[in-house]
Formats: structure tokens, sequence, C-alpha cells
């Protein structure tokens, strides 16, 4: 199991240590996305006249949005994925299918063919002997 990570944080001009199970990178990646989000708010005159509590309500209510966001874009690509998947695999029987139609065909031409030649030599055989009764009657 992964060792727990702490790291210290800058977040709106505090520390704040932090652990998780992630790498330090990813914790301060985590730190620096929260700054942004609270960067954009800040530049609304409005959002700075607001107490703390609907601050934090409208910074969790945007980073909620672009989760939400987000995850309606993977869950698009997942199925979108599911799909191409099923396609695949739908045209990997298509051509086991058609690879097995192809096996049967060609014995029936095999078949066919060896028919074929023995119908031309019973022909050979019956013209032969019609050949040889033929000049039998003649002497």
């Amino acid at each position: 199991m992964q060792d727990q990570t702490t790291a210290d944080v800058l977040i709106d001009g505090r520390t704040y240590t932090i652990a998780g199970f992630e790498s330090d990178e990813y914790l301060q990646q985590i730190a620096t996305y929260i700054n942004r989000k609270l960067g954009s708010l800040k530049k609304n005159k409005n959002y700075v006249r607001l107490d703390m509590e609907t601050r934090h309500a409208l910074l969790t209510i945007n980073i909620a949005d672009d989760y939400f966001k987000e995850k309606r874009v993977s869950d698009d690509i997942r199925g979108d994925r599911e799909l191409k998947d099923k396609l695949v695999l739908d045209m990997k029987h298509e051509i086991i299918s058609r690879e097995d139609q192809i096996d049967k065909d060609e014995q029936t031409i095999n078949d066919l063919q060896k028919k074929l030649n023995e119908a031309e030599k019973k022909i050979v055989e019956l013209e032969t002997r019609l050949k040889t009764q033929g000049s039998g009657n003649k002497r």
C-alpha cells in the first residue's frame, strides 16, 4: 500500500498542510487549481463584499460545476470508447463468421471440382468406349 504524503501548500495567502496518498506534486496542483478558482472569483467586485461563508459556498459551487462538466465529458468519452469497443468486437465476430463461410465455400468448391473432374473422366471414358464400340462395328 502506498504511504501517505503530506505537503505544505499555499492557498489564498495561507499555508496549509494537506495529506493524501498522491504525490506531493499532485497535492500542489490541487492548491494551484483552488488558487486559480479564487483568483477568478475575486475579479468580481461583488465577491469580495460577501461574507466568508458565502465566498466558500461560491468557491465550492464553482469547483463542483467544473467537476460535473469534466465528468460529463469523461462519461461521453467512456461511452464513445465502449461503443467503439463493441463495434470492434462485432466486426471481429463478423470477420470470423465470414472466414468460416469462406472456408465452407472453399470446401464446396473443392468438392464440386472433384465431382467435375470425376465427371470429365467419366465423359472421356464413355467417349473412349463409344469410339471403341464404333470402330468394332465397322469391321
